[in-house]
């Protein structure tokens, strides 16, 4: 399992238009990419390190402050680009 964590001060998700995630507040936005072995426990430990992440204002984290998180799937983060231009997401769960 792979996340790329970023603070935002407001983040939302479209799709066709339609508006399909949101936070309206400062929080973090959480792309996460999956790979075939991973499970539901390591999911579960990587939600608590990203509710726990101390990397708001002040060294605070989401729970501390009661700080929204927008997590979005992303296979895109298990493209392997190694051998020539045209990158494959083999690694990715489907």
């Amino acid at each position: 399992m792979r996340a790329v964590v970023q603070r935002v001060s407001s983040a939302s998700v479209t799709v066709d238009g339609e508006t399909v995630g949101a936070i309206d507040e400062p929080g973090l936005l959480v792309l996460v990419g999956v790979t075939h072995d991973d499970t539901r426990p390591q999911a579960a430990r990587l939600a608590a390190k990203l509710w726990g992440l101390r990397v708001l204002s002040g060294e605070k984290s989401c729970s501390d402050v009661g700080a929204p998180l927008l997590v979005i799937s992303q296979f895109t983060l298990y493209g392997d680009a190694r051998k020539g231009r045209r990158p494959t997401w083999h690694a990715a769960a489907p």
